[in-house]
């Protein structure tokens, strides 16, 4: 009885040993690759992954960046795995993981430990702090994730499938460590203890539906603002049919772009607070009622908090409540109160206006030196549906966040923990979770010196992404962020010879540099085609340092007006 409850979860466990069942676990999500590094300790997992069919083993060069890679992984097929080693393994994917956490992707992080008669007689073993304590490094990880556990052959059937669904329902990392020596042991059987799924309070939700309706009913003007979580807990379908339902315009915020469909007629743009569109702010500001779904109020995500909501205009629907001015209503879910909603009859008369986007049209004559007005509107352009775009954090996560993209454009960037260095491994994993996707990379000169490693990662696994380099001489967005001092020495990084980065890594490639509109036309001209083929690199030379999109622009002199009233 025992055997055939545990083969409704994840293959039988008869005769399955602890790393052949994780693996089946893994394999029923949907994931078909693992990345990470070897070390010493994690060898038994790695090398029971090498005899297990449908999963490969995707190497990294580092594990902070196989981090990244599995990051952008689980943002395109919905979960994701990693696999380290003890100690020094997973604390340098620690950044990564955190980030996960603080982005809602969910990442099953496994580290193989040493030996477990070693831990239980406490002996002093390498990549350990020479104490004998062998849970410190979980304990790390328990403020980062979701959930920890030591997998043992005993506990394993009912660890794996637990952190796995807590990693799927939270949206979250979630970390498991397993002894190199038990990864070979048969896993104990036991009677399947699924987890209970979060369900909506029918009299909480008709209730939260009531107070809508009413805040609607009175309402001259209603607009909906998609944000991040709307991608994270797959919410997208529902927000667009309720939009449509309504009739009401659709704005995305900096953290949720791509949460709605930018080509759909009821988008209207970005609401940037008081950097971003001033139409988009007018409309959204002036709403009477402002449906948020997955909203984060965090200080990038609101233009430093420049954005102006009426918390009693607000209809806040978050994963698994919803809040309505001032009134809570907790146990409600998302789909369920957004599938109401578009039931519930109201729909607005007004036509909605068509968006106004700043990158519509071309600026620029051929010889002139490329700046940001110019180059933006080539990026938008060159866009087709189906691309995996990743922006870099720093000066193309704000360009990035006002160019239009095309349906079904899946938009990849790190809003809220904003590690410089996530964008190239992140692009690496993207390519190996969409292979027959477009994968083009938008990263500056500072963030690439940080993890250029994984371009040589994507060389040896055959990924062909269109990697855009500008090269403006240092961070730039370091330089706007600081307002108290000028031309800072710690802003300043070496000078790289970008395009022959591929040749370094024993890769072929296209690479050019371009310095001016034409150059830089004729670049993505051939890289359209050479892509096809092998990994492209266009490093973009900025005529001035300093050169940034608008949305900079106000952010500094925003940051310049503070800056004063302080002093």
């Amino acid at each position: 009885m025992e055997n055939t409850k545990n083969e409704n979860l994840a293959g039988s466990t008869v005769q399955k040993t602890v790393g052949d069942y994780l693996f089946d676990c893994l394999k029923q999500e949907g994931i078909t690759e693992i990345f990470g590094v070897p070390g010493d300790y994690n060898f038994t997992l790695l090398d029971a992954l090498e005899r297990y069919a449908g999963i490969r083993f995707i190497n990294g060069r580092n594990e902070l960046n196989s981090g990244y890679a599995a990051d952008a992984y689980a943002r395109i097929k919905g979960i994701s795995a990693l696999i380290t080693t003890f100690g020094v393994g997973e604390m340098s994917a620690c950044n990564a993981i955190a980030g996960a956490n603080s982005e809602h992707v969910p990442i099953i992080h496994i580290v193989g430990s040493p030996p477990d008669m070693a831990q239980k007689e406490r002996k002093l073993m390498h990549h350990t702090l020479m104490d004998g304590n062998y849970d410190v490094f979980r304990k790390v990880y328990e403020p980062i994730t979701a959930y920890t556990a030591v997998i043992t052959p005993e506990n394993a059937a009912i660890e794996i499938p637990n952190a796995i669904q807590i990693a799927k329902q939270k949206k979250k990392p979630v970390y498991l460590v397993v002894a190199d020596d038990l990864v070979t042991k048969q896993v104990m059987a036991h009677l399947e203890a699924a987890m209970p799924k979060a369900k909506t309070n029918p009299v909480t939700q008709q209730a939260a539906l009531d107070h809508i309706k009413q805040m609607l009913n009175s309402a001259q003007k209603t607009v909906i603002l998609a944000d991040v979580k709307t991608q994270r807990f797959h919410l997208e379908e529902y927000v667009r049919k309720l939009a449509e339902s309504m009739n009401v315009p659709v704005a995305s915020t900096m953290f949720g772009k791509g949460a709605f469909d930018e080509s759909h007629p009821l988008f209207i743009g970005m609401y940037g607070g008081a950097f971003g569109s001033p139409q988009v702010r007018e409309t959204v500001e002036k709403a009477d009622c402002v449906i948020t779904v997955g909203l984060v109020w965090a200080d990038t995500n609101t233009a430093n908090f420049t954005a102006k909501l009426n918390p009693l205009q607000m209809v806040n629907i978050q994963p698994d409540k919803v809040k309505v001015g001032e009134a809570e209503y907790p146990n409600v879910l998302a789909e369920d109160i957004l599938l109401a909603l578009q039931k519930s009859g109201y729909k607005q008369q007004d036509t909605v206006a068509n968006g106004q986007y700043p990158y519509d049209m071309m600026t620029g004559n051929p010889e002139e030196p490329l700046s940001a007005v110019s180059y933006y509107p080539r990026f938008q352009r060159m866009l087709k549906e189906g691309d995996v775009v990743v922006a870099e954090t720093g000066t193309f996560f704000y360009g990035m966040a006002q160019v239009r993209l095309p349906h079904g454009v899946t938009y990849i960037a790190e809003g809220g923990w904003q590690s410089i260095g996530y964008a190239t491994p992140s692009a690496y994993g993207a390519c190996i979770a969409a292979p027959a996707r477009r994968v083009l990379l938008f990263t500056g000169d500072g963030s690439l010196q940080l993890t250029a490693q994984e371009i040589s990662s994507m060389l040896y696994y055959g990924c062909k992404p269109v990697i855009f380099v500008l090269n403006n001489d240092g961070y730039t967005i370091e330089k706007y962020l600081n307002v108290k001092t000028e031309n800072q020495t710690y802003n300043k990084i070496p000078k790289w010879s970008y395009t022959k980065l591929a040749e370094a890594f024993g890769g072929d490639a296209y690479t050019v540099t371009v310095r001016t509109n034409k150059e830089l036309d004729e670049a993505i001209t051939r890289a359209e085609t050479e892509c096809s083929s092998r990994l492209c690199i266009i490093e973009m030379m900025a005529s001035d340092p300093m050169d940034a999109p608008d949305y900079m622009h106000k952010m500094r002199d925003y940051m310049e007006q503070e800056e004063k009233q302080r002093s």
